[in-house]
């Protein structure tokens, strides 16, 4: 049985360098595939529906991340937000079975991880709003994620699929006030320290009996899909 790679969902350019950068060796099924999908609901729903339609059965998983913001108090930059469910604007709840093993890997490589609901917003959330998001139980924000489980439960349901967030910047310290670039920088770091642990929790996710693949360190560079 052939064990197939890892599908890995970005909105910018600068998460996809941090996490090109991560320590990929022991990857199951490969170097990773990473998607820039862009900002916002509507084109990471067309690259999803893009990657997955072009290439079916091609991934292995499907991981969501990049850097957010904490719309709960007490959060700091640096912490990752792994997604349990994830909200839409609408309301709609997308249920996240990765976040207790993807959690638990974060913490076993020393990073500092939380689990709980990430709503997925249309535009950038700020003030009130965020407290108001806290108050129907959310901890982070972001735009994309909704939309790539949505056409992931459309077009691959059964495909184990994980989400985290890096926090940015919370509701203490919201982003462009002092303190942003220090802020970005580490969480650009932190990023990067979650591939060890994204590439756990595939092997974690295989079949049954399915190989998990080692491949040498000039092999583990992630590829980026067209």
């Amino acid at each position: 049985m052939t064990t197939a790679p890892l599908l890995v969902l970005c909105a910018l350019g600068p998460e996809v360098w941090a996490l090109r950068g991560g320590d990929w060796r022991g990857s199951a099924g490969g170097p990773p595939v990473m998607v820039r999908t862009g900002v916002g609901r509507r084109r990471a729903a067309h690259a999803v529906r893009r990657v997955l339609g072009s290439a079916p059965g091609s991934y292995g998983a499907v991981v969501v991340a990049g850097f957010g913001a904490a719309v709960a108090p007490g959060m700091a930059p640096g912490d990752v937000i792994v997604a349990d469910g994830v909200r839409d604007a609408e309301g709609n709840l997308f249920a996240v079975g990765s976040a207790a093993d993807l959690a638990r890997a974060l913490k076993e490589r020393g990073l500092t991880a939380h689990t709980g609901v990430h709503h997925t917003a249309d535009h950038v959330v700020r003030g009130l709003e965020r407290r108001a998001l806290h108050l129907q139980g959310a901890l982070a924000v972001d735009m994309e994620a909704a939309a790539v489980l949505a056409a992931l439960r459309e077009m691959r349901p059964a495909l184990p699929a994980a989400v985290l967030r890096v926090v940015v910047d919370t509701p203490e310290r919201e982003l462009l006030r002092p303190g942003t670039l220090p802020a970005g920088v580490r969480a650009w770091r932190t990023l990067r320290a979650t591939v060890p642990a994204l590439v756990d929790w595939h092997r974690q996710e295989l079949p049954t009996g399915a190989p998990a693949l080692h491949h040498p360190t000039s092999s583990t560079l992630p590829q980026e899909a067209s």
